[in-house]
This record gives structure tokens, sequence and C-alpha cells, in this order.
């Protein structure tokens, strides 16, 4: 800038390589500087750019520069994924909430944030969204990650899906796509990811995590389910039309103002569902009813899980028939390639070759849509595994039958209620047990 409005006539540098991280950035701002009468010493290659060979040199000096960033690069990028291959764990701490940088660069927990990060996981189980509770935050006075006074909804996410609060580290989530420009992007299995289970010590158990997981998809706007805005949205199922129960507020202008639950669609529609309204204080006595008849039959439901655990969620013969068809997919695709490139080449009956490659084609096709299948399988074993751990983990702490409402209970242990009239309430648990009170 100094150079430009005409305060230095010369400009010294050290080398051709300290100057512009590439030949483009190299001549462009050379010329700028030429165009005004400014001259630049390049010690090293003892080049001076208002010489009239000095332009070629520049380009000549400049690409190999650019080779040398390109070389240094490379080797720096080998070296992080060779430390991420082992298992070291390399994290920016300047942001990053409940841990600090141990002695060895590892991840050691800080008392005090990791109370925010309990109480974050805790407001999102008890109904809130991750709005809500950046509102809330906010409110409070807490600090943000990056030491700002406002929370911000994204913030919340990250933080509810990053698995190092359970103790487990997923390396290189994000890579540099220009090592000129040090672009960075998101990693969507371009390049290898490598995940570290229990690799330092954990502020929210794993059982709870997964849960959050769960809730996380639940709420996920395609399902059309959670509204975030009360612990009892998208909870209370009316046992007629199978619509959401939804919060309305009756005698709102009065003294006898309530709130009280319904049927979203009761008068929708011709015919009118005859399925009764809920006050709160009905529904929080109703869940300990409930929840106390679940506790009732806890050690037997803990040991009937553990006895058809392995026939039930066991993905092992999915996962070998998965790598199976791994297998033929790749192998078939390769014939697919083969094949063209040999028509391309060499003339080949047309007649015999469409068929050929009609049959591989369809062949590729029955593998991957049987692939797809057998990934959704395990897939949904595995959430149902993880749902099933997370119930089980929080009905093991619960050692006293419930004599009040809690929030905490209510999220991790209800799956949904469904209502057919005043004396058929139904609570269906994340187990699967319905009990009706």
């Amino acid at each position: 800038m100094h150079a430009l409005s005409g305060k230095i006539d010369l400009i010294v540098t050290k080398s051709v390589s300290r100057f512009a991280r590439n030949t483009v950035d190299s001549l462009t701002t050379v010329r700028q500087l030429k165009e005004k009468g400014i001259e630049i010493y390049f010690e090293k290659e003892n080049i001076w750019t208002l010489d009239s060979k000095g332009e070629l040199l520049i380009t000549i000096m400049s690409s190999l520069a650019q080779e040398e960033s390109r070389s240094i690069s490379e080797n720096v990028t080998w070296g992080q994924r060779k430390r991420f291959a082992d298992g070291k764990v390399t994290v920016p701490f300047g942001h990053f909430l409940g841990y600090d940088r141990g002695e060895d660069g590892n991840l050691v927990l800080n008392p005090n944030e990791a109370v925010i990060i309990q109480r974050i996981f805790s407001m999102f189980l008890q109904g809130m969204t991750p709005y809500g509770i950046a509102k809330q935050l906010t409110a409070d006075g807490i600090l943000s990650p990056a030491k700002k006074d406002k929370w911000n909804a994204g913030t919340i996410k990250r933080i509810l899906t990053n698995e190092k609060y359970k103790g487990d580290a997923l390396l290189q989530k994000s890579y540099t796509v220009d090592f000129l420009t040090k672009k960075k992007k998101a990693n969507e299995g371009e390049i290898p990811q490598y995940y570290v289970e229990n690799n330092h010590e954990a502020i929210i158990e794993p059982a709870v995590f997964d849960l959050v997981q769960n809730e996380l998809e639940k709420r996920n706007p395609a399902n059309n389910r959670h509204s975030g805005v009360h612990i009892f949205s998208g909870k209370i199922k009316c046992g007629e039309c199978g619509s959401w129960y939804g919060s309305k507020v009756w005698h709102s202008n009065s003294k006898y103002r309530r709130m009280v639950w319904q049927c979203n669609h009761k008068f929708n529609q011709d015919e009118k569902c005859k399925t009764p309204h809920l006050d709160e204080d009905l529904i929080r006595e109703l869940f300990i009813q409930a929840t106390n008849k679940l506790l009732d039959d806890k050690d037997e439901i803990i040991t009937n899980f553990e006895a058809i655990k392995v026939s039930l969620f066991d993905t092992s013969t999915l996962e070998k028939e998965q790598d199976e068809l791994q297998k033929e997919i790749e192998v078939v695709a390769g014939m697919i390639q083969q094949a063209i490139s040999s028509n391309a080449h060499f003339a080949l009956d047309q007649e015999e070759y469409q068929n050929r490659y009609n049959g591989l084609v369809e062949r590729f096709g029955l593998a991957k849509a049987r692939h797809t299948r057998i990934t959704e399988e395990i897939t949904d074993k595995q959430i149902r595994l993880s749902t099933m751990s997370s119930f089980l983990f929080t009905l093991c702490r619960q050692d006293n039958l419930l004599t009040e409402f809690d929030e905490n209970l209510w999220s991790s242990l209800v799956d949904y209620v469904t209502v057919y009239d005043k004396e058929d309430i139904r609570f269906t648990f994340k187990n699967g047990t319905v009990i009706q009170t």
C-alpha cells in the first residue's frame, strides 16, 4: 500500500519464495509496482525487477518457489495424517469449551467449563431447541467458546454433535483443498478419517451422548414431529386419528388462564375426534404412575434385554455380507470400465457388446441396491441398540420410585403417549414397553 502510494522507491526481499506463494501473485505484484516505477531486489537470486531480464527470471524462480511450497505442504500433510493414523489427537484449543491442552498435547478436562457442556446436553434432553439453549446461555451471561457474550444455535448444535465430549475423537473432519489458497472443506470421504475411542476423560456419558444424537435425528424437520417449544411437544398422540397433541391456552385473559393439550386435528375434520384434552398437571401425574410401574419391573427389563441383545442387534452377519457386496460392486465396476474401454479401442460385435454391457449394469445395480438395504438395516439396528442402551442407562440410575415429575426422565424414558379416552392413556417407553394408566 505504501509502495503504490509513492512512499517507497525500492523493496529489498530475501528471496522469491518469501515474496509470494505462486507465480501469478508474484508477477501481478511485480508488474503493479513496475508500472509505478518501484523496483524490487531479490537478494538470494540477485534479481532487479526493473532490469530487462527481471521478469523472465521472476517467472522461472516463482515457479520453482511454488513447487517448493507444494513439497513442503505435502510433507506437512503426510506428517499430520501419520499422526492421525497413530491415534494422536490434535484439537484447536483456542475455542474448545470443556477441555484444556495437556502436557502431551491431548485433552484434559476443565471442570468449570465441563459444567456448561453438561448443562447444554441436559437442556436439550429437557426439550429445548439449540436456539432456545443459546438464548438462555446468553441471558445468563455465560461466554461462548469464542469468549463472546452472545451464543448462536450453530455453536450449540456443534457441541451436541461433537464426539469428543463422550471421550472419543474423530480425526480429519476437514482437510486443505489447495496448498496455495489454504482453503479447507469438510471431509466427506475424499480422504481417510480415524476414530479413536476412549481417548480422554468424557464430560458426557456415551449412552447420554448417543441418546442426544437419536433425539437430534427425531427433531429433524423432515420428521415433522418435534417443535421444541415445550417438553410435551411431539410426545402426545391422538389414539383416534393419529395426530399429535398441541398446546392451547384457555381463558387467556382471565384469572382462570391455563394451558391444555388436545389433538391438533380435533376441529379440522368433518368428524371431530372424541379424544379428551389433558392439562399439564394430569400429564405429569400419569407419567409418575407409569414410570413407577416401569421401575417395579426394572430388573426383569434389564435381564430380558441382555437375553435378546445379541439376537436382535448383532450386525456381524450383515457387515460380512456388506463387505462382500462392496467387493462385488468394485469388481463389476471394473469390468464395466474394461468393457467400455475395449469397445472404444477394438472393433467388437456391437450386439454382443451391448448384451454384455447390459448384463454387467444389471449385476451392478442388483449388488448396489442390496448393499444399500443392508447398510440401512445395519444403521437401524445400531440406532435401536443405542436407544435401548441409553434407556437402560437412565433406568438403572433411578434407584427410587418417583414422587415428583422429572423433566430429564420424561425426555429420556418416554417415546410417546397415546390418548384413547380419559380412562385409557398409554405410555410407550423407548424400550417398547407400553403401560396403561
